[in-house]
This record gives C-alpha cells, sequence and structure tokens, in this order.
C-alpha cells in the first residue's frame, strides 16, 4: 500500500511540531509540506504538491485559508484548531458536500468515550453539573475548547443552561477535564487527564488515515472510534 500523503497546516506550533513528529514515526503517512506564518511556507498559493489529505492545527486565520484550498484542491481535512467563530463552523458545514471533513476540540480516544456518555445524564436532571479544566500557563483559549464542546453537550442533553466552566491555568499541565455530578448524598467526577500533547497527535493522524478512505460529509472522532457520542 502506498503512502497516504499529508499537508500541515500549523506546522510551527506546539500541535503542530507533536503531528509532525508522530508522522515521522508512522509507516503509511508522509509528510509531504508544510504551511506555518513562521515557516517556509507561509501561505497555501506556496503549496505545489498534491497531498492525499490535510491536517490543521493552526489559528482560526490560518484554519480560514486551509478549508478554503482542501475544498478548491478536493483534499480531505482533519482540523483540531479552537477558537473558532460561528461563520467557521458554518464553513465546514457548507464543506462537507464536496470533501470529507472532521473537526474536534479533542482528537483522544479518552475525552470521546466521556462525550458518548453525557447523553445519559440526562436521567439525572435533578443533579447539580459543572464542568472543570485545567491547562498549561501558556494557553490563551478560556476555556478551552473541549471544555466548550463538553459544556454544550450537557446543556443540550439536560435541557437547562450550567454556570460557566471553571478555568485554571499553571504549570506544564497537557489537558485536565471533569465533569462533575452533585446531589445532596452523593458526588461522581468524570475525569480525563491528557499526560502527554502526542495524544491529540495520534488522535489527528489516525482520523487523516481514516479520513482518507471516506466520502464528502461531516465526521466526528465518536466517528471513527464507534461511539456514540457528539465531539462538536
Amino acid at each position: 500500500m502506498s503512502s497516504i500523503n499529508v499537508l500541515l497546516s500549523g506546522a510551527a506550533g506546539r500541535m503542530g511540531r507533536e503531528v509532525s513528529s508522530v508522522l515521522s514515526e508512522t509507516s503509511g503517512l508522509e509528510l509531504v509540506a508544510e504551511v506555518d506564518r513562521q515557516g517556509i511556507l507561509k501561505s497555501f498559493d506556496q503549496v505545489s504538491v498534491s497531498p492525499h489529505v490535510l491536517i490543521d492545527f493552526s489559528s482560526p486565520e490560518l484554519f480560514r485559508e486551509a478549508i478554503t484550498w482542501a475544498v478548491n484542491n478536493s483534499v480531505p481535512f482533519v482540523s483540531g484548531t479552537t477558537s473558532l467563530e460561528p461563520a467557521d463552523f458554518k464553513a465546514i458545514d457548507e464543506a462537507a458536500p464536496k470533501i470529507p471533513v472532521l473537526w474536534a476540540a479533542n482528537m483522544s480516544l479518552g475525552i470521546n468515550l466521556l462525550l458518548s456518555l453525557l447523553p445519559q445524564l440526562k436521567a439525572f436532571n435533578g443533579y447539580d453539573f459543572q464542568v472543570e479544566e485545567f491547562h498549561h500557563n501558556k494557553k490563551v483559549e478560556r476555556p478551552s475548547g473541549t471544555a466548550k464542546v463538553l459544556q454544550k453537550s450537557l446543556e443540550e442533553n439536560l435541557g437547562r443552561q450550567l454556570p460557566e466552566p471553571i478555568v485554571g491555568r499553571g504549570g506544564g499541565i497537557f489537558g485536565i477535564h471533569k465533569v462533575w455530578m452533585m446531589a445532596e448524598e452523593e458526588t461522581l467526577v468524570f475525569e480525563h487527564t491528557a499526560l502527554h500533547r502526542r495524544i491529540f497527535a495520534r488522535g489527528a493522524t489516525k482520523a487523516a488515515v481514516w479520513l482518507h478512505s471516506q466520502p464528502p460529509g461531516r465526521y466526528q472522532m465518536a466517528d471513527m472510534f464507534g461511539l456514540g457520542g457528539l465531539d462538536g
């Protein structure tokens, strides 16, 4: 089987570097070009290769260029870029009839397993719920994209508004997300801890391999993992 050629958007960022490292260690995948404001290729206009899939971990601004390029060149599109605006999600919906698109705030199996369980919590409407997240002190987005997705899923399944997520920033924490479920006589806590940024990069590369063989449409990590939850 020939290699799947990957174009990486946001290659100079923390996640971009991690994805690049995972690609270099993964047989069947080959990084053929990188685009980043700080890189050799600063614009998609400079891309001269024909990749099989585009992986994007960048800024909202570069994300917009990336998805436009992917649609214009009929290339499957995997993105974990967060801080997107409603117009960006509309762009994803508009791209889906033309190319396979997978966007996720978090590409780990654990978080997507947690998301698949949240619909069951609608049976516990008498409980109080609270989302909590901690990340490293250089993370700007508050709350995290994953916390926003957890919050949205909870509110949709419970049919009510919840308190805003609790946000913590410190040290080098890769990511801790908790969903608190509280009653007068018991408390449950669903917790996911990312031990390394590589878990998200591995998820992205697996998504790229999977998406490469899918027809046009909008996909979720839950589709790839065979879970029933929502991830954005």
